[in-house]
């Protein structure tokens, strides 16, 4: 049997075949799992809609900004099934231009500042709210954050505000859900060669540097963040919540490059 046998569950923010919420939902449905997955707009849909089919599962139109949208998932989601085992929250969004130089002053804008904790963090609560009254004999709630939420990282900026909000949030809903059951984690890789990853100024550079200085000597793959969402999503996670779970080869324990890296003499 699969560890995700008879388990029902949501991945949002599916974009592509090289996208973090594809490899999960692969992961999850070779282990048994039955999928509705989700993805916004016409243009992400033309290759969602061919995935969520290698996957038998059902794929959704859904923005996240948008209450009559989330409404509509849920309620297709409850007309599926009489209960849901797990939901992944795979969704963030900035305007790349303020990704591409400094944090401070006119860099970052108000409007794009709101808009990013809004689809990066908001609708992870909004996405807890909804679910969790359908997770009756308890269930797993998972998001994906970023180092840059807690550490400076070049170019990251108002992303790693808004992860560090959401962090944040995995912990006062883990409390808050905790007596239902229900469990709330986040999963941080390192960097990945992935649509969003590419939207941040200097991205290929960080991915060389941390694959070269992480203790594995490796960066995430889409199979290793995948295996871990089983487990978190698996009955043999059912003890962990309120945790942000690092997928990078180690990279976060290190305070500086390994020597061979460092510069100078």
């Amino acid at each position: 049997m699969g560890l995700m046998d008879g388990k029902r569950g949501v991945v949002m923010g599916v974009a592509n075949d090289h996208s973090i919420a594809y490899g999960i939902a692969r992961a999850l449905h070779a282990e048994g799992a039955e999928l509705i997955t989700t993805y916004q707009g016409e243009t992400f849909g033309k290759r969602a809609a061919p995935l969520a089919h290698s996957l038998d599962a059902v794929a959704f139109d859904v923005d996240v900004t948008d209450p009559a949208s989330m409404d509509a998932l849920l309620e297709n989601a409850r007309s599926s099934w009489s209960g849901v085992d797990f939901v992944v929250h795979a969704i963030a969004y900035t305007d790349k231009s303020e990704l591409s130089s400094g944090f401070a002053f006119r860099e970052t804008s108000r409007a794009n500042f709101l808009k990013t904790m809004e689809i990066s963090a908001w609708s992870f609560i909004d996405t807890a709210r909804r679910f969790a009254p359908m997770m009756e004999g308890g269930g797993a709630l998972l998001t994906l954050t970023y180092a840059g939420s807690h550490k400076v990282t070049p170019n990251y900026n108002v992303m790693g505000v808004a992860k560090a909000a959401l962090e944040a949030s995995v912990i006062y809903l883990a409390d808050d859900l905790g007596p239902q059951g229900v469990r709330v984690n986040a999963l941080s890789p390192g960097p990945m060669k992935t649509l969003a990853g590419s939207a941040i100024g200097g991205a290929r550079r960080t991915y060389k540097h941390t694959e070269a200085n992480a203790p594995l000597r490796e960066n995430a793959s889409l199979g290793s963040i995948g295996g871990t969402a089983v487990w978190l999503c698996s009955d043999w996670g059912r003890h962990t919540t309120g945790e942000t779970i690092m997928i990078d080869g180690g990279y976060h324990v290190m305070g500086m490059p390994v020597l061979d890296n460092l510069s100078g003499h």
